[in-house]
């Protein structure tokens, strides 16, 4: 019978590392001021025909602290590259000089990074309702086992064991959010 409890553990633990994985992949496009190839990499080019993610069809780099360059592989892509940019609505402008696309990220004002700020918490709140709904999920075969004749001490030591273990994946969100908090704040 804890087979079943020790599968819905395992699978709710790695849903929550994914949880933590996805919010650190998105956080890394919530802008800082600073130039970070994060904000373009996955922004969908066409190549030839299929929605492809920028980092496949391009050399991205920061030269600078206020620079992003992109070099094509292929210099017909720098069109559709300008446009994917435009598209994604980043709110930054690329100048294309016929062998590169460079972004200047422009300075934010105090009330822009605020909204960033806004923006970073939303996406750790996001994480969070991910780790209740895998508690909800293992705690409710943890129930159900136990009315199948799992023993109810056992049962409750589970239920702890996962409570701590969202615990410990909130204060991790918790961490990640107030890191870029202050990363976005930083003038």
């Amino acid at each position: 019978m804890s087979e079943m409890i020790d599968m819905a553990f395992d699978e709710g633990k790695s849903s929550m590392e994914g949880a933590i994985t996805h919010l650190r992949s998105e956080l890394t496009k919530v802008r800082t001021g600073k130039a970070n190839v994060g904000l373009v990499k996955d922004i969908l080019v066409e190549y030839y025909g299929n929605p492809t993610p920028m980092s496949q069809v391009a050399n991205l780099s920061t030269p600078d602290s206020k620079t992003i360059s992109i070099q094509a592989w292929e210099k017909g892509m720098l069109q559709n590259i300008e446009q994917a940019i435009f598209a994604a609505n980043i709110g930054v402008t690329p100048m294309n000089d016929g062998e590169f696309i460079r972004i200047s990220i422009p300075p934010m004002t105090e009330e822009r990074r605020k909204e960033m700020v806004k923006k970073a918490k939303a996406l750790g709140e996001e994480a969070k309702v991910s780790l209740r709904n895998e508690r909800q999920k293992i705690m409710q075969i943890i129930k159900s086992e136990v009315k199948d004749g799992f023993s109810e001490d056992e049962g409750k030591k589970r239920e702890a064991g996962v409570e701590s273990l969202v615990k410990k994946y909130s204060d991790d969100i918790n961490k990640l959010v107030e890191a870029k908090e202050v990363d976005v704040m930083k003038v």
